[in-house]
C-alpha cells in the first residue's frame, strides 16, 4: 500500500498525461426526475476489463410524488451490480427475489441466458424527501458463460472490505487489492472499488488488473501531473504506474479486469457476442418468452414497438 496525506492540498510535479490512455466525458440523459450520466460504452472505448455499462446516477433529491419505477425489463450476457452513495431502491427479479438495496450494499445479478427484473422507490421512501446517488454498471459475461443460468447474490455491508488510513478510505468492493479480497463472486477477473480522499491525500493506483479506469464522482484530482474534475472518466494505460492526489475532498470509482475475449454486441439491455443471439433475445421480449417477476405485472416494451 502506497499513500500519504500531505500538509496542504498541493501534489508534487509529475510528467502531465503519462499513463493516461484516454479522457472521456460521459454523456448526460435526463430521465425525468433525474440525470444520468453515461461513461460507458462510449464511441472510442467500448469497454474497461469486462465494464460495459457505466452510468452515473444523481444525485437528486425525489420529493412529493417523485420515485424511481423503472419497470421490469430484460436482460442477457451481463452481471449488474448497483452501488449507492445515497438512497435505496427496492429490487424484484424473476428469480424470486426481492431485496432492497442501501448505501455500501451490493446486488449481483447474473442475466446469463435470460432474467428480468425491477427497479423501484420502496415504499419506506416514497412522499417524502429521498436522496439517490450511486453507480450502475454491468459487466460482460466470458464467451462461454453467457448462457449460464440466471442467478442472484446479495452482500452486506460488512462483506465488503474497508481500508482506511490518514485519509484514504477504501471500499473493495470486487477483486483483491491493498492485500484485501472481496467476497464477490466473479466470472472473470475484474476490479471495482469506491476510493475517499481527503484533500491533500496521495495514493498510488495498484497495477492489479490489466485494463484500469478512474471514474471521479466528485472533487478534484491530480493524476500524474493533471487535474481532472468530476465527470471524467479516465482509462489508464496497461501496466502504467498512476499516482493520484486530491486537490479537494474526492470520491473516485476505480474499475477494470481482464481484457474480455471478443469486443460485444448491444442492443437495448442486451449484451452478446453473438449479433443473432441478440436478434433472438429481441423476439423473446416481443413474444413474452422471458420469465414474469412476481408481484410487479408492468414491463419496459422493446424500442420502437411501444
Amino acid at each position: 500500500m502506497s499513500w500519504q496525506v500531505a500538509e496542504s492540498p498541493e501534489c508534487p510535479e509529475g510528467s502531465p498525461g503519462k499513463g493516461i490512455e484516454l479522457v472521456i466525458t460521459p454523456q448526460v440523459r435526463s430521465l425525468g426526475s433525474f440525470d444520468v450520466r453515461r461513461a460507458l460504452p462510449a464511441r472510442k472505448k467500448q469497454m474497461i476489463g469486462p465494464f460495459i455499462f457505466f452510468d452515473q446516477m444523481g444525485p437528486t433529491v425525489f420529493a412529493g410524488d417523485q420515485a424511481i419505477d423503472v419497470r421490469p425489463h430484460p436482460h442477457i450476457g451481463i452481471s449488474t451490480i448497483t452501488w449507492l452513495f445515497e438512497g435505496e431502491i427496492q429490487h424484484r427479479d424473476s428469480l424470486g427475489f426481492d431485496v432492497t438495496i442501501r448505501p455500501g450494499e451490493v446486488n449481483w445479478m447474473t442475466a446469463g441466458s435470460g432474467i428480468v427484473h425491477s427497479e423501484r422507490s420502496p415504499e419506506s421512501s416514497r412522499g417524502k424527501k429521498a436522496p439517490l446517488a450511486g453507480i450502475q454498471s454491468w459487466v460482460a459475461l466470458p464467451k462461454d458463460q453467457e448462457e449460464i443460468a440466471p442467478a442472484f447474490y446479495h452482500y452486506s455491508a460488512d462483506q465488503i472490505p474497508q481500508i482506511s488510513d490518514k485519509g484514504v478510505r477504501i471500499s473493495l468492493i470486487v477483486g483483491t487489492a491493498w492485500g484485501q479480497t472481496s467476497a464477490v463472486k466473479v466470472a472473470s477477473a475484474t476490479l471495482y472499488a469506491e476510493i475517499n480522499l481527503q484533500a491533500g491525500a496521495n495514493l498510488t493506483i495498484p497495477n492489479a488488473a490489466q485494463e484500469r479506469g478512474i471514474y471521479l464522482y466528485a472533487g478534484k484530482l491530480d493524476v500524474n501531473g493533471m487535474t481532472f474534475d468530476s465527470g471524467n472518466l479516465l482509462v489508464l494505460k496497461e501496466h502504467a504506474k498512476v499516482a493520484v492526489c486530491a486537490l479537494a475532498d474526492t470520491r473516485f470509482m476505480l474499475l477494470g479486469g481482464a481484457t474480455l475475449d471478443d469486443p460485444r454486441h448491444l442492443y437495448w439491455n442486451f449484451v452478446s457476442s453473438s449479433q443473432e443471439r441478440i436478434e433472438k433475445a429481441k423476439q423473446d421480449w416481443l413474444n413474452k418468452r422471458f420469465p414474469s417477476v412476481p408481484g410487479d405485472d408492468e414491463f419496459i416494451p422493446l424500442p420502437g414497438h411501444e
